[in-house]
Parts: structure tokens; sequence; C-alpha cells
């Protein structure tokens, strides 16, 4: 998952995500690596908060961001052991918010960019990490990844890959940081069962991070 949108309103996203402090958001439709991107995750109070986070983690251990590595999705199935990952995955839990997601599949001329979202329209809750990075001068950054999986049989006929996509009903269990064990949250993980989705190829154009417009989403087909 390496571009997705964003286009539902304040008040859509807290009809899925709940009532929480959240940023002034814009529609964006071509969400790219680096740029900032809000994130649902539980603050010291136990309560939901949304707030804008570098897309790309930067471990706190690190020296800092480094474009050597891209940090943008982590591997559901290494994510627990991995030490980029593993502290996130134990206490940095969040939901990144997203109406879709884009793909891109071979083709004989290149690879065609897909749309994938909700069939009914609905903003979709992609598993994340997030983690807080801070240098000797007290320079501070917060980042975050996407968490990945194997296609699905739908999502499959466009990628080998997929973006966890987390249901309503364990949004609570996702976000919760005293569920730290491993197994239980990969076993969370791996019984979300994303929505059914449309698929359908878009423009090139969205090829290209300066490109943010609403006539990115259109179709150049009938939709399936």
């Amino acid at each position: 998952c390496g571009r997705y949108f964003l286009e539902a309103s304040a008040d859509k996203l807290m009809a899925v995500f709940g009532e929480m402090p959240m940023p002034a958001l814009a529609p964006r439709y071509n969400i790219a690596p680096t740029q900032p991107v809000p994130i649902v995750r539980q603050a010291d109070n136990a309560r939901r908060e949304m707030v804008l986070v570098r897309w790309g983690l930067v471990p706190g251990w690190s020296k800092g961001p480094d474009s050597r590595y891209s940090m943008i999705n982590a591997r559901v199935e290494t994510v627990a052991t991995k030490p980029a990952y593993r502290s996130a995955f134990r206490y940095r839990r969040c939901l990144i918010p997203a109406d879709g997601f884009y793909e891109w599949k071979a083709s004989a001329d290149g690879k065609q960019p897909y749309v994938l979202r909700a069939r009914d329209r609905q903003p979709l809750a992609l598993a994340g990490l997030w983690e807080h990075w801070q240098d000797d001068q007290g320079n501070e950054l917060e980042t975050c990844v996407i968490l990945v999986r194997s296609a699905n049989q739908q999502t499959s006929t466009v990628h080998d890959r997929m973006p966890v996509i987390v249901t309503p009903a364990s949004f609570d269990a996702w976000l919760d940081l005293r569920i730290q064990k491993p197994q239980p949250v990969e076993t969370l993980l791996a019984a979300q069962q994303p929505p059914e989705l449309s698929i359908y190829p878009v423009s090139r154009d969205v090829n290209s991070p300066r490109n943010d417009r609403a006539a990115l989403l259109d179709p150049l087909q009938e939709t399936d």
C-alpha cells in the first residue's frame, strides 16, 4: 500500500471512529509516503484522539529519517519480531482512516493503477503503528506505518498484498494497549475480514504524487 485517499467529512469519520479531538482535514486523493496523515490512537486518558503524523516509520532508537529505507508498510507475518516494529506493535497501535487505496497491476503496456474501496463507500480503518522520535537537540517527530497482509481472493486479481482493514467491532481491542502479548493481537489481525470492495482501473495520473484531485478516482471503465 503506497498510496491511498481520504475524502470523508469530519462528521462521517466521527460516525465510524467515534467523537474525539481531531485536526481540520481537507479531502486528499493521492496521499503519498512522507506526507502528514491522520491516525486514530488511544491517548493517555484512554480516550481516542486523531492526530497528524508523518507516513513512514522512524524507530525511536534510530538516528532519524533515512531515505535509504522505506518503512511505509510492515508485514503482519514479521511485525511482532522485527526490531523496527516490535515495540510499536506492543505499545503504539493505531488506526489509519482511508476511503480507499490504490494498487498497481502489471500489464503489457506497464503498470495499471486501480482503486480499491468499500462498495458502500464507508471509510476504512487500516491497521497501523506509530512511533515517537527525538534527537539530542529536542527535535521531535511522530511517524506511522501501515500493516499489510497477503491479498484475499478478491484483491489478489490486482496485487498479492493488501493493507489490513480493521472492522469497527475490533477497534477497541486493536487500540487497547493493555493487550500487549503478540499472540492475541496477531490472532485479532488474522481474523479481520475486509468489506466487499469495489475495484476498478483509473488514470495513470495517480502515479505522480503532485496530482491530487477528485478526478483521480474516476474509473476508466464501468466498475465491477
